[in-house]
């Protein structure tokens, strides 16, 4: 038989040296790849990418705290993200949710997902736009309005009550499941009570009223002539606007002459592993600095906390007037939960 061969100490350094670099390699690559990315704050988002950027990235260069940012589908915002939060209830990923509306957020308040927090930028923002008890926030809001093909119809109280008299086909709304548009079948929920909201459906639907996914499929098709108006908010407008398409706009005004206000909300999740820097967060999106670049965003969102006027656009100012008839959004909680309970029965 052949002796065994005589070990190598060569050999065995060798081999040393290559599984420390493979130990090495494999940590480093864990910390390039996850250590950074757990040690961001996470913030889940439903406004939009575009315009929403740009202020985390603000963020970021002021105070040197990295986001790490998941956003919603235009379909979806901001019924995803909030589903996603209470799926996650129990191990939060999330630190601050930025939601683009307040339903949802009162729904996760409702599950006790949110932190109460009374900051700096708390204080600025009117009772009328926050929790009492500081687990959310509103600001750099926007107003429900009529969309119209300046082509086909006038853009007047008058024109838009005739073409949507008789048959809908030429008319064109989000579907209410989501969104804005959610908001506004909620607040007729409240103001109507379920029975008239349900007819009221019934007969739009009998007259051919069309229902696209999302605000900005509704400016499409409007802009394009397909159809002649449609339900929207101010930021697609704008956007329609500026690119030069033959709109204009009117503020949609509940029976009781009202306008539909709708803020951006923000909100700590509950079991934060960041609460300071969330708190920071908080703060900076309610600011002054904040509405103010949301305002001369092209979206051009409507402040609700107290600014330098002199440097808010024209255009705003106009939304401002018709924000100061804004219907009150308490009380929003139970008609919210009947309200989505039977929109999801009905597109689900």
């Amino acid at each position: 038989m052949s002796p065994a061969p005589t070990p190598s100490p060569k050999r065995d350094f060798s081999r040393r040296l290559i599984a420390l670099a493979i130990v090495a390699t494999f940590f480093g690559i864990y910390y390039l790849l996850w250590a950074p990315q757990r040690e961001s704050l996470v913030v889940y988002c439903a406004h939009d990418s575009i315009y929403a950027d740009s202020i985390l990235h603000e963020f970021e260069q002021e105070t040197g705290i990295h986001v790490a940012v998941r956003y919603d589908t235009e379909a979806t915002k901001s019924l995803g993200l909030v589903e996603l939060l209470l799926q996650e209830k129990a191990h939060p990923r999330c630190d601050v949710f930025w939601n683009n509306e307040l339903l949802g957020t009162l729904q996760l308040a409702d599950e006790n997902l949110l932190l109460p927090y009374h900051g700096s930028g708390y204080a600025r923002i009117p009772a009328a736009f926050k929790d009492a008890g500081g687990r959310w926030a509103g600001f750099a809001a926007r107003l429900r309005l009529w969309i119209v093909n300046t082509n086909h119809l006038a853009p007047t109280d008058d024109a838009i009550q005739k073409a949507t008299s008789g048959d809908l086909d030429r008319m064109v709304i989000a579907k209410p499941l989501y969104g804005t548009t959610r908001t506004q079948y909620t607040i007729l929920w409240k103001l109507w009570g379920r029975e008239k909201l349900l007819a009221w459906e019934t007969d739009r639907r009998a007259r051919h009223l069309r229902e696209v996914d999302g605000n900005s499929m509704v400016k499409d098709l409007v802009c394009a002539g397909v159809c002649d108006v449609g339900w929207s908010d101010t930021d697609d407008f704008y956007e329609a606007h500026d690119e030069g398409k033959p709109v204009a706009m009117l503020p949609v005004r509940l029976e009781n002459g009202k306008t539909i206000c709708i803020p951006n909300t923000i909100s700590i999740i509950r079991g934060t592993q960041h609460l300071t820097e969330a708190q920071k967060l908080v703060d900076f999106l309610l600011s002054e600095k904040c509405e103010l670049m949301l305002a001369a965003a092209k979206s051009r969102q409507i402040p609700l906390g107290p600014v330098d006027n002199a440097r808010v656009l024209d255009d705003v100012k106009q939304l401002q007037r018709w924000a100061v008839d804004g219907i009150s959004l308490d009380g929003l909680d139970v008609a919210n939960t009947e309200c989505l309970a039977w929109l999801k029965s009905e597109y689900q």
